[in-house]
């Protein structure tokens, strides 16, 4: 039995939670595949997996295998791909996985000139607000808004995404500039929406952070369109910075200033992350794409 084989095919069969899905991802009939799981259960005297005809998921014993061979595994396989990668030119597919707002105005023009710098480098980049875990998703890089995250990666801090409250100056010159967070319940609200649902507006009042979020004129995690319907007088709206700089300079949106202020969360360290797997960077086409990027975003947003 080809034990390293065996053990690829389950570790997938856990992540998908399906003995198909698993066949698919590495083009094997799921009968070979199941077989060579079954191999694996009797080489080792126990049973991995409760297999029904809706779901697999692990035995008790099963959950304990997993969490050993995971780890095991994609450590070899990244010393592997380093060692064959080892002293050569940056090449082959290389995955990103970035969110929406900073792919579309930072992260995809700036990838046109990476292209150019290397050419041998075949660009899968995939942009959505859901979050992603980079060996569960077979993913290289990963660029995320929020906190550092706890899991066991490298986190590079790229840039500030404070969000700031804007209004077109029509909108203002209608219904007042909002001075106290308070004064927002008489205003219409712009309000961008996450994963987990629309991003409520704090503010701290009297030592207590409080929900202060104006009643909604519009919901979307289409942040182009939240921005048209400001320039167009319909509402307040908040989102980071430098989504906001190109309006702000040419007039088309003006910053309002609360006292006291109000934010999307009420810790500081709120920023967008550069994040990959430390062993990755040994190899050079996720060595350059990690060096390329910090340099061109860092410092400069």
């Amino acid at each position: 039995m080809d034990q390293l084989k065996a053990l690829k095919y389950f570790i997938k069969v856990v992540e998908t939670g399906s003995f198909t899905k698993a066949a698919a991802y590495f083009n094997v009939p799921p009968s070979s595949l199941s077989r060579r799981v079954a191999d694996l259960e009797a080489s080792l005297g126990a049973t991995l997996l409760k297999r029904s005809t809706r779901v697999v998921k692990l035995t008790e014993i099963g959950e304990s295998y997993y969490k050993q061979v995971q780890g095991i595994v994609a450590d070899l396989e990244f010393s592997n791909e380093a060692v064959r990668s080892y002293q050569s030119q940056p090449m082959g597919k290389l995955k990103i996985s970035a969110m929406v707002g900073f792919g579309e105005h930072i992260l995809l023009p700036l990838l046109d000139e990476f292209t150019q710098l290397y050419p041998d480098i075949v660009l899968d980049v995939h942009l959505s607000d859901e979050l992603s875990a980079l060996g569960r998703d077979d993913i290289d890089i990963a660029i995320r808004g929020g906190y550092a995250p706890n899991e066991r990666v490298v986190a590079i801090r790229l840039m500030e995404n404070y969000f700031i409250p804007v209004a077109a100056p029509t909108y203002l010159e209608t219904n007042g500039v909002p001075k106290h967070p308070s004064e927002l319940k008489h205003h219409k609200g712009l309000f961008y929406r996450a994963p987990n649902g629309y991003i409520p507006w704090l503010s701290e009042i009297d030592g207590q952070w409080q929900d202060i979020s104006p009643p909604a004129a519009a919901i979307s995690n289409a942040g182009e369109w939240l921005v048209e319907k400001a320039i167009k007088g319909e509402g307040i709206l908040m989102l980071p910075r430098w989504v906001l700089k190109e309006f702000l300079a040419n007039g088309e949106l003006e910053e309002i200033f609360f006292e006291p202020t109000i934010s999307i969360t009420p810790t500081p360290d709120f920023a967008i992350y550069l994040l990959y797997q430390k062993q990755r960077y040994h190899v050079p086409k996720v060595r350059a794409a990690v060096d390329f990027i910090v340099d061109r975003v860092k410092g400069s947003y």
